[in-house]
């Protein structure tokens, strides 16, 4: 019988080193302004120089930009390629759908790159609020269908999409719209990172509270608006919008990874189990006590989700 277990979730699992790291970023975070009171732009430079929430980026010599054309002009795409390239893992970058850049984890494509042999290809979509639905989502699928027509230029036919927070909400909207629209379903696993699928607020999120520990309900509920205004909570739950509310048949096997003191528990546990449920292959990654974004930090929950990740993606890609 496959059963989630209760002990995953209680006081008791959460290491001395994940409390630590939650208490300091709660502490290092206590009188941090918010995004939409000194502006978007002012929040992305504040990351790209380590001043906001997470560590300062650091950039990959091996890294470079390539252009294709997108919706709206020419598209970035973030290119990290592995010694000897088989393939693609097609990524996409978190930050509420407002925050974020393509060339701001550099490392993670590399190690992702090394440990599956694959190119990592990151997609410089379009942010909201000032390009809101569906500039982000376009971009993405437009990479999308670029990378699975050019595969052959990267050494092989292996495909894996993936990303975290809003990432991996826009890789779960990307398969639906090249599927719904274009008839392809070319990928041959996911890697779904603490995702946001419900667009219209899970219980997790709508219950989380103003605990300032990277992802409070305020700041979903402020990504939300910012990236589809004017919409109501049932109108953001739209099969087009929430992934989580579409039809899931016929996907490839997909890894939810998520921390229990993520205010987007439910968005993977519910993901995870209508994924199951539709007939394909889910894998459920459970890291007790860890916080929103925690793979962004340098701790032992981190490096386990990283290998584990790579693994996955290593072994499914094709």
């Amino acid at each position: 019988m496959n059963h989630l277990d209760p002990k995953l979730f209680g006081a008791g699992a959460i290491a001395e080193e994940t409390r630590a790291l939650n208490d300091g970023i709660i502490a290092a975070t206590a009188n941090l302004k918010d995004w939409w009171e000194v502006g978007a732009q002012r929040a992305r430079d504040a990351r790209r120089t380590g001043t906001g929430v997470f560590p300062a980026p650091v950039f990959s010599d091996r890294a470079r930009w390539i252009e294709i054309d997108g919706p709206a002009g020419k598209l970035k795409l973030r290119v990290v390629a592995p010694e000897k390239s088989r393939g693609v893992y097609l990524h996409f970058h978190g930050g509420g759908h407002v925050l974020g850049a393509a060339d701001m984890q550099d490392r993670l494509l590399e190690i992702f790159a090394d440990a599956t042999q694959l190119t990592a290809i990151s997609v410089e979509y379009r942010l909201a609020p000032e390009d809101p639905y569906p500039a982000g989502p376009d971009d993405c699928e437009a990479a999308a269908l670029w990378v699975s027509d050019h595969l052959a230029d990267f050494g092989g036919d292996a495909l894996a999409i993936g990303g975290e927070s809003a990432g991996a909400h826009l890789a779960a909207l990307t398969m639906l719209r090249l599927r719904d629209k274009h008839g392809r379903m070319p990928f041959h696993c996911a890697n779904f990172v603490f995702g946001v699928f419900d667009l219209g607020m899970t219980p997790s999120a709508r219950q989380f509270g103003n605990e300032r520990l990277v992802l409070r309900t305020l700041d979903i509920e402020k990504f939300g608006d910012a990236f589809l205004p004017g919409k109501s909570a049932e109108e953001k739950r739209a099969p087009a919008l929430s992934p989580l509310y579409a039809d899931l048949k016929g996907f490839c096997p997909a890894l939810f990874t998520i921390g229990t003191r993520d205010a987007l528990l439910d968005d993977s546990l519910f993901m995870h189990a209508r994924w199951v449920a539709a007939g394909n292959r889910g894998e459920l990654d459970i890291y007790p006590g860890a916080c929103h974004g925690f793979t962004a930090f340098p701790y032992s929950q981190t490096f386990a989700s990283l290998k584990a990740q790579t693994a996955f993606v290593s072994a499914n890609a094709g």
